[in-house]
């Protein structure tokens, strides 16, 4: 597929204001390896693979192994993530379906904040919603997929 058009260009000032959001989201405290888990896993159901080339790499690069990134998909069924984990993928899904579900369930919010607090619980889903739309640009304007270099991989 060819790319539609260059969002960065088309309108600069939208994605100043998407960089913000991310750097928001980066200078929150939430673990950077439970970021892009949850970035990745988002991405997953939203089918972008431009947000999956990233997110696999940087998570990579920041020292996530090989079978947790491909055991993403079927996470619950896979005992390799932590409880605080589960519980930021579970919010994940439940936010990223939201048009479809139409309700966030009491038992994913009861799981989520079991292990974030008020504060985190926010920023998580800030990182979310980021991802989302990420997600909607990338997919939207079928945004080139391969070139990403992660900035946290070693120079070499």
């Amino acid at each position: 597929m060819s790319q539609r058009l260059d969002y960065k260009a088309a309108s600069a000032d939208a994605f100043k204001a998407m960089l913000q959001l991310e750097h928001q989201v980066h200078k929150s405290g939430l673990e950077p390896l439970l970021l892009e888990l949850v970035k990745s896993r988002a991405s997953q159901l939203n089918g972008c693979a431009w947000c999956l080339d990233m997110h696999s790499k940087d998570a990579r690069a920041l020292g996530e192994t090989e079978q947790r990134l491909h055991l993403l998909v079927a996470w619950r069924d896979a005992p390799c993530y932590s409880e605080r984990e589960r519980a930021a993928l579970a919010w994940t899904e439940a936010l990223t379906r939201l048009a479809s579900a139409a309700d966030v369930p009491d038992e994913v919010y009861a799981q989520a904040r079991r292990h974030f607090d008020e504060k985190q619980l926010v920023d998580l889903t800030l990182a979310i919603i980021a991802i989302n739309g990420w997600n909607r640009l990338n997919v939207a304007f079928r945004t080139r997929v391969g070139d990403y270099v992660s900035p946290h991989a070693p120079a070499g």
